[in-house]
């Protein structure tokens, strides 16, 4: 199975249980991969036969926009919308990190990383 990769889409947003992440936000990475069949995209040439990243990008950023309590929460809406929108997408995986999380410790990010099949 072929596949499509978008890496390091970097968003703003205001998921989390603090009130203070409500309020002030932080910096979000999302790293999404898509598989389907690319072998008529590229004896066409045209963008109607392939998994679109700039749709992928469209649905991340709006989706990043609907604030949740969980990043868990956030990833499986993208999921959903990335299978339910793009019929060529036959499985899709999504990164989503939030960067220097309010956690009591020196961290970079933490992560979910999950994967739906149609």
């Amino acid at each position: 199975m072929d596949k499509v990769v978008v890496e390091g889409i970097k968003l703003y947003g205001y998921h989390g249980c603090l009130d203070e992440e409500a309020r002030i936000g932080t910096d979000y990475r999302v790293d999404i991969t898509v598989w389907g069949n690319l072998h008529r995209a590229a004896q066409t040439d045209s963008l109607d036969d392939t998994m679109d990243y700039v749709i992928i990008n469209r649905i991340v950023k709006e989706e990043m926009t609907q604030r949740a309590k969980l990043i868990e929460t956030v990833a499986h809406r993208i999921l959903d919308r990335l299978l339910k929108e793009m019929d060529k997408v036959q499985k899709a995986r999504i990164k989503l990190s939030k960067l220097y999380p309010p956690i009591n410790g020196d961290v970079d990010s933490v992560s979910v990383v999950l994967t739906r099949k149609r």
